[in-house]
């Protein structure tokens, strides 16, 4: 699964607290056009469930911890985020699944497109005959 890669991010430590600066690409492989976050997410829950056919996106555990199952339509893998100077980028065409969410958990989100309900692929069928375009 070589669409995706797991990115530490650097970070600048502090005795008064850590930053971790993103740039457009350069820590992250595109440029940021839409940032969101999910948050107040029950304990054990689970997110997203899609691909995307053009936007690439980027995944942090800004708080807490998480696993994201992602398939390729040939391979799964899970990643467990849960460290705020890592991330995850997920490329266009692979199904993603946020899971295990920790109680107080954030996932932050950076994209590459803005929203677009067209670009989505929501169910698991459809998504097999995108990739077998």
């Amino acid at each position: 699964m070589y669409d995706c890669s797991l990115i530490y991010l650097p970070k600048v430590a502090n005795r008064a607290g850590n930053i971790t600066p993103i740039n457009n690409n350069i820590e992250i492989p595109f440029n940021v056009k839409r940032v969101f976050y999910l948050y107040d997410i029950p304990g054990g829950e689970s997110r997203g469930a899609h691909a995307h056919q053009v936007c690439h996106q980027f995944l942090v555990a800004a708080s807490g911890s998480f696993e994201v199952l992602l398939d390729d339509g040939k391979v799964q893998r899970m990643v467990q985020l849960n460290r705020p100077y890592l991330g995850l980028h997920i490329a266009p065409g692979i199904w993603a699944s946020e899971l295990n969410f920790s109680s107080g958990s954030i996932c932050l989100v950076m994209a590459s497109e803005v929203y677009s309900a067209e670009d989505y692929i929501r169910d698991y069928e459809s998504f097999k005959l995108f990739k077998s375009k």
